[in-house]
């Protein structure tokens, strides 16, 4: 006998794979699957994805999850009442209006093929590098959409004949899912939402719309730019030919504003997400505040038209979990990602050796594209033991520097602390399911780090976006004083403040040993 009930579901499209979840009403997950696709690499830098791999990476998890929750009883295809989507920020794609066909694979958000854009642009700009921040609050960097659009415009013969013929079609991963999910070729709709857009370089922070200004000043034709919506309202229906057919898609929101309201972050509330990258955000409350520490002034999230604008501090990290990635698929010192804690765990320390992992550079605060990877400290001594911990301190050390530079930006006032005068961390993503990790993160913060029971909280805040629009939850509710905290696992710091000051000043001799070493010889 089936179970009726309401069901909410969330499509979670991430740098390496993809996942649909569907909950019921308590936020309970009844049914998942996810699906690993192909990452390119095809010249030093650069990393692609194939869109209409991610097409069908997204068919795929949709149909298996849906036979799952099916197969124990629930009934999703009569309570389904909306599906929320949140995806890899700043990774773009260009395709044709008529045919659906993408122009060029996808251009991933790490992919640093600009550079010579970036660095071109900060001459000829009288703002030099800062020269969009007071629109948009980004900075010239390779990391944002603008820039991987411009490289497609001059070097993809066709994407210049599309735009020219009025056939191109841009958007970063949310446009171009929503667009074949509710049709596309036929009727499919093209829009992105407030969050992604702000990734873009190209939205207005306070008008929440295309900046025309820049859109002048880059050449970039407005014609080929999506519609921008709020993070939970019906955008539209799933089309005929993809599973739960009618369904409509109701919430849209980047990784990590996802994130913030799966983690149900107010004002003066933080979290990290540990993922491929790591990122950190702060909500600011209704007015943007701008950095001046190498931090990111971005839009957290907007739940409704008519809802207040949520703003944030934001840092971010290149390369987090990825680094354990090259440990297993490039250097063979464990099989798989979750071995690292036992391999670490057999020494106390990392034996004096520091590994700064800026493959593609350094983002927060730091900003270097022309930094790469050092393992430095290494002596007879050093085991694979010390290079894993090292690699694990690497990915909090990062973490500490970012929330050392929102500390400055945001003042006594833009933070909340606890009864013990302690500002709470919030975490999540997979890699801190690492008991280790989180631990060394807690000893270097020298503030305790919160994790929630459920720690797949991307996906959690695109299904809360999406219920919020079709009323099974409302957001007072939803960002309820302490709701995610009393469900938590909390790590306090062991370590002492001269170990912490020790440490942290070596990491920083190891993070100038980075910088400028993208010329060396191949």
């Amino acid at each position: 006998m089936s179970k009726e009930q309401t069901f909410i579901a969330s499509i979670d499209q991430g740098t390496t794979s993809t996942r649909f979840f569907i909950y019921d009403k308590s936020a309970r997950i009844i049914g998942s699957h996810h699906v690993e696709f192909t990452q390119f690499y095809p010249e030093a830098g650069w990393v692609e994805h194939d869109p209409m791999e991610i097409l069908e990476s997204v068919r795929s998890c949709m149909t298996k999850a849906l036979d799952k929750a099916t197969a124990d009883g629930y009934n999703v295809d009569s309570g389904l009442k909306a599906i929320g989507l949140t995806n890899q920020r700043e990774t773009v794609v260009v395709w044709s209006k008529s045919t659906g066909s993408p122009l060029y694979n996808a251009i991933v958000w790490m992919d640093v093929r600009t550079s010579s854009i970036c660095r071109k642009l900060e001459k000829e700009l009288p703002g030099g590098r800062t020269h969009f921040v007071e629109s948009c609050g980004l900075p010239l960097s390779t990391y944002f959409s603008a820039v991987k659009l411009l490289w497609l415009m001059e070097n993809k013969e066709e994407v210049r004949a599309a735009i020219k013929k009025g056939d191109a079609l841009f958007g970063t991963i949310d446009t171009w899912l929503i667009w074949n999910l509710t049709g596309g070729v036929n009727g499919g709709i093209h829009v992105t939402d407030v969050s992604n857009a702000s990734r873009t370089m190209l939205m207005n922070l306070q008008t929440l719309d295309w900046d025309k200004a820049t859109l002048k000043t880059l050449g970039i034709p407005a014609e080929i730019l999506p519609k921008i919506v709020s993070n939970a309202e019906v955008i539209g229906k799933i089309a005929k030919g993809w599973p739960l057919f009618g369904v409509p898609i109701a919430g849209c929101l980047g990784d990590q504003h996802a994130a913030m309201v799966g983690q149900a972050c107010r004002r003066g509330e933080a979290k990290c997400t540990y993922g491929t990258g790591a990122f950190i955000l702060l909500n600011t409350g209704t007015a943007p505040v701008k950095s001046t520490h190498g931090l990111l002034t971005t839009l957290a999230f907007k739940l409704g038209p008519k809802a207040q604008t949520n703003y944030a501090l934001e840092g971010s990290i290149a390369i987090a979990g990825a680094a354990v990635q090259w440990l297993r698929d490039s250097l063979g010192i464990i099989s798989s990602a979750s071995e690292i804690e036992s391999l670490a765990s057999k020494v106390d320390c990392t034996g004096g050796v520091y590994f700064v992992p800026a493959f593609n550079g350094l983002f927060a605060p730091w900003w270097r594209d022309d930094a790469r990877g050092i393992c430095i400290g290494i002596t007879r001594f050093t085991s694979k033991s010390h290079i894993a911990r090292a690699v694990l301190e690497s990915m909090c050390f990062q973490v500490k520097d970012v929330l050392d530079s929102m500390h400055k930006d945001a003042g006594e006032k833009g933070e909340v602390k606890n009864e013990k005068e302690e500002f709470l961390l919030r975490v999540d993503g997979g890699a801190t399911v690492n008991n280790l990790l989180m631990q060394i993160q807690a000893d270097l913060l020298g503030s305790s780090v919160v994790r929630p029971a459920d720690i797949e909280t991307t996906a959690l805040g695109a299904a809360y976006a999406a219920g919020i629009a079709v009323g099974v939850w409302k957001e007072e509710e939803l960002f309820a004083s302490g709701q995610n905290i009393k469900t938590a696992s909390i790590f306090s710091p062991k370590s002492s403040v001269e170990w912490r000051k020790k440490k942290v000043d070596s990491w920083c001799k190891a993070v100038e040993r980075t910088f400028g070493l993208a010329d060396l010889e191949m």
